[in-house]
């Protein structure tokens, strides 16, 4: 017979106290961190605004009850909703995650950190609106970026080495407890009220990876980041009525975290936070695709032009070879039917694909209209996966962190195209200069979907301009994106 199990209430789990003491104490002063994050948060917002083009995010926009108005709620960038702070996250949350535009972070889990965003701006917004109705003084969009510089950072540095995907959890669940760490210390809970709130972010259920994988794949992987970052919110503001916490909620026995979910493993952490994760943050700036094919998709484009330029068809193609990293197998090479965009967009043969075919890949091209096309299945099925080693290694590798991915045409008359291999993406740290103008255009493109042009240059005006942008109410810089 077992002994029992002490009722002795212990000390909380020093993950959460890490976690903690980093949100309440650990001073942003990176230039490159706080610049990163100012464009981290004009392409987020841009990769929202795409999203209200599309009914099926603008279905679930709005309040609960149709027709309520929140006195000093937070605004919903893009719409004409004011929202209670957990709703809004909600909102902002869902529509920013959409269409696999917003930024991403490869690790052993992989994951979007400025998901977290939909909390930490739903939350500034609305404390900044109460506070100006109380004569206070707002919180300013350098607060924004300071907790998404720590939401990034609390998230990617779990996600490097523990993988979630593994034991069949989805990669919200970072969101989850990043965003509670974040929005907790917005609202002023003291040290045990944060610690308490941030374990109740691990006590809860966690969302499964199926709608991520056949044969499940679907729409709830568009918004279940907000789901999770509207979580959080609620999460952090029980915790501020003074409701306790569990703290061993991971390493209790039996009924704790590793035990139930992590097969008894204990996390494993690579590096202390500061601000790493969002200085080295991957940027889709091209491609709406899911990330580990964003070098597969550049090398199809390049492919492309040598098609045109050789008088070549896709038709005479016999075999397409991608030489390709582990993750990549694992996550988005799928064969059979594709039945809905939130499949396509995860399928590797069905981004390559496309832009053999017209040139191009945008957030349309997953819709019916274009998948109908019988050249992409065909394509599609001449397509194969293979693992190299060393792109799989320095895919893990801190001071590479690269996405490999390499395709080789071979056609039916017997010739062949020379191998195409890009290593980073253009989001990448390393193509950075290159990169950053084309997200600039990238969030124009985005701002004209759904303002007038004076509004669209008011925007801009204070979007790329740092110490403006930092100096700014957060309730002014929303303002500017009401409809």
């Amino acid at each position: 017979m077992s002994a029992p199990i002490s009722n002795v209430r212990p000390d909380p789990d020093p993950v959460l106290v890490d976690i903690v003491d980093y949100v309440l104490e650990f001073p942003i002063d990176s230039t490159l961190a706080l610049d990163t994050a100012r464009n981290c948060l004009i392409d987020t917002l841009g990769c929202g605004l795409e999203a209200l083009t599309y009914p099926a995010c603008t279905k679930l926009m709005g309040p609960i009850v149709p027709g309520t108005i929140v006195p000093n709620g937070a605004k919903v960038p893009g719409t004409p909703f004011q929202l209670d702070p957990v709703q809004a996250a909600f909102n902002i949350g869902a529509m920013i995650r959409w269409l696999d535009f917003n930024d991403t972070w490869l690790a052993a889990e992989w994951g979007h950190p400025s998901d977290n965003l939909g909390g930490i701006l739903a939350t500034a917004d609305w404390l900044s609106r109460s506070a100006i109705a109380a004569g206070k003084q707002p919180l300013t969009m350098k607060d924004v970026l300071i907790g998404m510089i720590k939401a990034h950072e609390i998230q990617g540095c779990i996600a490097l080495e523990n993988s979630f995907n593994k034991v069949g959890l989805d990669h919200v669940l970072l969101v989850k407890l990043a965003s509670t760490a974040v929005v907790g210390q917005l609202i002023g809970l003291t040290r045990d009220e944060l610690i308490n709130a941030v374990s109740q972010a691990f006590v809860d259920g966690h969302a499964l990876r199926t709608y991520r994988h056949a044969p499940n794949t679907g729409s709830r992987k568009s918004w279940a980041a907000g789901d999770a970052t509207s979580r959080a919110v609620r999460l952090a503001l029980i915790a501020k009525t003074g409701e306790m916490g569990y703290p061993s909620v991971l390493t209790a026995k039996t009924w704790g975290f590793y035990d139930v979910l992590f097969k008894g493993n204990a996390f494993k952490f690579q590096r202390p936070y500061g601000s790493y994760v969002m200085e080295n943050v991957l940027f889709k700036i091209s491609f709406p695709a899911e990330f580990h094919a964003q070098t597969a998709v550049e090398a199809a484009m390049t492919l492309h032009a040598q098609l045109n330029a050789a008088g070549k068809r896709v038709e005479d193609i016999k075999k397409i070879t991608i030489r390709t990293h582990e993750a990549a197998i694992r996550i988005i090479d799928k064969k059979g039917p594709l039945n809905n965009p939130a499949d396509r967009d995860h399928c590797i043969q069905y981004m390559i694909a496309v832009p053999l075919i017209h040139g191009r890949l945008t957030a349309a091209d997953y819709e019916d209209s274009i998948a109908q096309d019988a050249r992409i299945d065909v394509l599609r099925a001449r397509m194969e996966c293979v693992e190299d080693a060393q792109f799989t290694k320095d895919y893990h590798d801190p001071e590479k962190r690269s996405i490999a991915n390499a395709l080789t045409v071979e056609f039916n008359d017997g010739s062949t195209f020379d191998e195409v291999v890009v290593e980073y993406p253009i989001g990448h740290k390393r193509r950075r200069e290159d990169g950053i103008p084309l997200l600039v255009e990238k969030f124009k493109t985005n701002l004209a979907r759904r303002f007038p042009v004076k509004q669209q240059l008011a925007i801009l005006d204070v979007s790329l301009d740092q110490a403006r942008l930092e100096a700014m109410p957060v309730n002014e810089y929303v303002d500017l994106y009401v409809i």
